[in-house]
């Protein structure tokens, strides 16, 4: 199973648990996350958490080994269509959801963090929208909701266009990250929600919804859809085939 879902004091967990391959996506943690989307739904989830099993990554994004028998702009777009759907729908989730970023958030993985209400991130760990280094964009709607989100344009514009992973505090400073933390992630992530935890979780649910009134209306959807159509765009050219082929080389 490339993922688990465990449920503890209201908390609802996702992690992937594919460390090997450090934490990429697969069809499997597809379904799995379309689960945890359901599951937050019900009335005894009042916090939703995201992350990554290890310490070295929360997650790289698409996993290129599956991934790369996409060729055409129509099959990158069934899965890019999917995960940006997915990942608005986590962002508009009744309960506020918790990104607990213990390693690597680069590419797709960045894009889940981003979709999340808050980002912890481990002090040692790195995160980016690397996608530029593979002759694409995001594709899975990161930074349409990031800009929806309020980031300031000209960090935003230099995250995505860099394509560098950034540190832990830089990620902070730019108003990505919310919070650094050392130590045992779980421990963090209880430190972090225990003032939130102390009022009725109807509290945090109707400031959630209040927050996220903009990312429901349908121009937000239409623009997130437009950020996963360009990437299929551009998914099908030879630029990135070769950065996949290069970068998959390099792996072997």
């Amino acid at each position: 199973m490339s993922f688990r879902i465990d449920q503890l004091n209201g908390i609802l967990q996702f992690q992937i648990t594919r460390p090997h391959i450090h934490n990429a996506v697969n069809h499997e943690v597809i379904e799995g996350l379309t689960l945890f989307i359901e599951r937050m739904k019900q009335p005894d989830v009042h916090f939703g958490v995201i992350t990554g099993e290890g310490d070295k990554a929360f997650c790289s994004g698409g996993d290129l080994s599956v991934f790369h028998s996409l060729v055409t702009e129509a099959e990158a777009w069934e899965v890019h269509n999917r995960m940006a759907m997915l990942l608005y729908e986590l962002a508009v989730q009744p309960v506020p959801v918790i990104a607990l970023i213990n390693g690597t958030a680069i590419g797709g993985g960045a894009e889940i963090a981003s979709a999340c209400d808050y980002r912890l991130i481990k002090k040692t760990a790195k995160a980016g929208f690397v996608q530029g280094r593979l002759a694409i964009t995001s594709g899975w709607g990161g930074t349409t909701l990031l800009h929806e989100k309020g980031m300031r344009y000209d960090h935003l514009l230099q995250l995505t266009t860099e394509a560098e992973p950034l540190p832990a505090d830089r990620l902070v400073d730019i108003g990505w990250a919310t919070e650094v933390y050392d130590g045992d992630k779980w421990a963090a992530l209880s430190k972090f929600v225990h003032k939130m935890k102390a009022h009725h979780p109807t509290v945090a649910k109707a400031y959630k919804e209040l927050l996220t009134t903009k990312l429901r209306e349908a121009k937000v959807k239409e623009r997130i859809l437009n950020e996963a159509r360009q990437c299929a765009v551009l998914w099908e050219k030879e630029p990135h085939h070769a950065a996949v082929a290069q970068f998959l080389n390099r792996k072997k």
